[in-house]
């Protein structure tokens, strides 16, 4: 698979590391000389280009028309935007991801700008350290723009609405689906019977519009 990278700092780095260990045709696209010489460098079997992603003529120079996916992770939500939209409208790329620096931006970050999906960096980090704190939360970690789904994920608590429940017993509407609950590190499918428990991490998949409903049931 070949990978456009735009955005080569921590987050792109790491990423362009795991996908290269995995074999596939990785290229980063950095503003920044320096950085971009570094990585080359930490990073040889990567092919790293120098400039900025926001210029159509570099993307297409960067590979974008032959690219399968575009991963747009820089540390600005604007640049992320225009390289999305540039990526899907004038390089046609099948798949485009985007970061989201900021979560109020989230809205933004939809098929009319050319994502595919949209990854909420500070979401993550916020359940990470939930999990680490015992603090019970709710987070979309993951936003389908095209189909409108979210992936959002919570950790119940003693206090929780739903804890001691039944699946069937929470009454969430036909667009949601409770796609895995781990429990002790065991994940699970549960049917309408399984009950839940203080401390099971849930994973949730719904519409957009029933995020509000998820929070209100589950916290």
């Amino acid at each position: 698979m070949r990978v456009l990278v735009a955005g080569g700092g921590r987050l792109g780095a790491e990423l362009a590391a795991l996908l290269v260990a995995e074999h596939h045709d990785i290229t980063v696209i950095e503003v920044d000389d320096d950085r971009a010489a570094w990585l080359q460098v930490q990073l040889p079997s990567l092919s790293v280009v120098a400039g900025d992603a926001c210029e159509p003529t570099l993307l297409e120079h960067a590979g974008a028309l032959r690219s399968d996916v575009l991963v747009a992770v820089t540390g600005q939500d604007d640049d992320n935007l225009v390289i999305s939209l540039l990526a899907k409208r004038y390089c046609s790329v099948p798949r485009v991801v985007a970061r989201v620096n900021e979560a109020e931006n989230m809205w933004l970050f939809t098929d009319e700008w050319g994502v595919d999906a949209a990854v909420c960096a500070s979401s993550i980090l916020r359940s990470l350290i939930a999990e680490a704190a015992g603090t019970a939360d709710t987070v979309s970690l993951l936003r389908l723009a095209g189909a409108g789904v979210n992936l959002i994920e919570t950790t119940l608590t003693g206090t929780s609405r739903s804890t001691g429940k039944t699946i069937a017993e929470l009454g969430l509407s036909a667009g949601v689906v409770v796609a895995s609950v781990i429990r002790n590190g065991i994940a699970s499918v549960p049917n309408g019977s399984f009950r839940l428990r203080a401390g099971d991490e849930i994973l949730v998949v719904s519409e957009v519009s029933d995020e509000p409903a998820i929070r209100a049931a589950f916290q």
